[in-house]
This record gives C-alpha cells, sequence and structure tokens, in this order.
C-alpha cells in the first residue's frame, strides 16, 4: 500500500529570542505562529480549516504576494528558479514548502520566510532564507542542503534590515528541518567579535480549526504584535544610545549562503537547543 501524502500544511508555535550582544547587551523574547505550506498544494492546504484561506481574508491566510518577487506570481516556480540560479536543480517531483508567519485579519508582517526544497526521497536538497525589513524590503539567501537534519550556512550580511545595525559582519544560520519540532539559529560576527543572537524554536501542530482558534485566543493579532514589539524595541535601543544607520536599499535580489562542516564550523556557533 502506497505511504500517505503528508497533509499540504502544518502550524508551528513557539517563541523567538533575539539578542544584542554589541555594544551593549539588548535581550527581548515573544511567541509566535508560523505556517508550513506545501507551494504546489496551496488550494488544498486552504481547505484544512475554516479559519484558514489561501488568497482570501480570514481569520488567518496566506497571500502569494507577500513573498517571493510579492507580485502574487507561482511561489513554487520562483523558488525553483532561484534555486537552478545558484546550482541546486529540483525535479518536477520534488517538493517546495514554505515556513511563515500568516496574516492575521489581513495583516502580516514576517521578518523571515524559509523555503524548504525536497526530493521525493524527503531528502532536503536545499534552502531560501528570505529576510524582509519594516522599510518593505527583501532579501533571500540561497543554500545548498548538507546531510543530515542539521543545516549549517553562513554568508556576508548584504541586506538592510535594522537601522540599528550596519551591514558589517557575516550570519551564520542553523537549523533542523521541520518535522514534529523545528530548531533555528541566527548568529552574527563582525571582525571584532560576535553581536547579534537571534533563535526561534516551534512545536509542529495540525492546521485544524481548533488549533486556530486555540493560537488567536492565546496570541490574539500576532502579526502586529510583532512589528509593534520591534518598534518598541527600537526605541529602547535609541534610548540605550544605539547608532541609527539609514537605510541602504543597495544590495542584490539574492547572494549565496555556504555550507559549514561541523569540523569547519567557526568556534562562536551557537547551535539550537
Amino acid at each position: 500500500m502506497a505511504e500517505a501524502a503528508p497533509p499540504p500544511g502544518a502550524l508551528y508555535i513557539g517563541k523567538t529570542v533575539h539578542e544584542r550582544r554589541a555594544p551593549f547587551l539588548h535581550r527581548f523574547s515573544y511567541r509566535l505562529g508560523s505556517v508550513l505550506l506545501d507551494l504546489d498544494r496551496l488550494s488544498a492546504a486552504g481547505r484544512l480549516s475554516r479559519f484558514f484561506s489561501v488568497e482570501k481574508f480570514n481569520l488567518y491566510s496566506f497571500e502569494p504576494r507577500d513573498h517571493g518577487p510579492r507580485d502574487g506570481s507561482d511561489l513554487s516556480l520562483w523558488a525553483r528558479a532561484l534555486l537552478s540560479e545558484h546550482g541546486i536543480a529540483l525535479s518536477e517531483e520534488d517538493t517546495i514548502e514554505l515556513l511563515s508567519a500568516p496574516r492575521v485579519l489581513g495583516y502580516q508582517f514576517n521578518p523571515l520566510s524559509i523555503y524548504f526544497a525536497s526530493g521525493a526521497d524527503g531528502r532536503l536538497k536545499g534552502v531560501i532564507y528570505q529576510v524582509h525589513n519594516t522599510f518593505g524590503d527583501s532579501h533571500c539567501y540561497v543554500a545548498k542542503a548538507q546531510d543530515g537534519a542539521l543545516q549549517t550556512h553562513d554568508a556576508d550580511k548584504v541586506f538592510h534590515v535594522s537601522p540599528f545595525f550596519d551591514r558589517a559582519g557575516r550570519y551564520e544560520f542553523t537549523l533542523r528541518e521541520p518535522d514534529e519540532r523545528f530548531h533555528l539559529t541566527i548568529f552574527k560576527q563582525r571582525e571584532d567579535g560576535p553581536d547579534f543572537l537571534a533563535t526561534m524554536a516551534m512545536k509542529r501542530e495540525a492546521l485544524s480549526t481548533p488549533r486556530l482558534l486555540h493560537l488567536f485566543l492565546t496570541q490574539p493579532f500576532s502579526s502586529l504584535k510583532t512589528i509593534l514589539a520591534i518598534h518598541w524595541e527600537a526605541l529602547r535601543l535609541w534610548i540605550k544610545g544605539a547608532v541609527y544607520h539609514s537605510r541602504d536599499a543597495s544590495h542584490p535580489e539574492a547572494s549565496q549562503a555556504h555550507t559549514v562542516s561541523r569540523t569547519e564550523r567557526p568556534g562562536f556557533g551557537v547551535g539550537p537547543n
């Protein structure tokens, strides 16, 4: 008997922590909820719950125009083309999944979207980290997958994210593929030492009506809370004396992230807990 196909969508609930380490320590955390969607089965994902829709207003919803090239075009085709441009070839049988924050009552802000390209055997082939800032800009870091569930990639920072950080330094992304749990660590290193750490830890739930209602009751207006938290923490940083860096929108649309083996991994890296 053929193995049943996995559901076209899942819910991930957990917490993120951000920690600035230089020139002073500043730390904050907040709860979050994300959806993992098979980009080739979005219509089916939109039928999983009466409170989740694709390209329609709902309590929770997903809009393709919030992601990728942000023009409403087919995200699976866009991701496949971008991966191919960076030397990661996929077949028609391979899958593209996107982990991102959904819209809540039509409002959406998503600091990071992650695309996972997997073969028919379930083996991960490539990852796209799409970073968004509050100015409406985005940038993609594209990485070839390593063997094993734990992935570590590093890339030069080329994108203006926060006005209280310049574009110097390198990121190290460490993640475990989304399964029953999902973990991500982003560590940034400058020549004079590490200055930023972000972690995300979430648990998989069914993308169902009861779970979505529970998420809304426990984390109402989560997307709005995210953007408010970002601006509140920016105010706190300004009060502490953080240097303000004007927005610099001059960056490529995508850049390469390189795999880092466990033996080559820099000593400053921090793995997910």
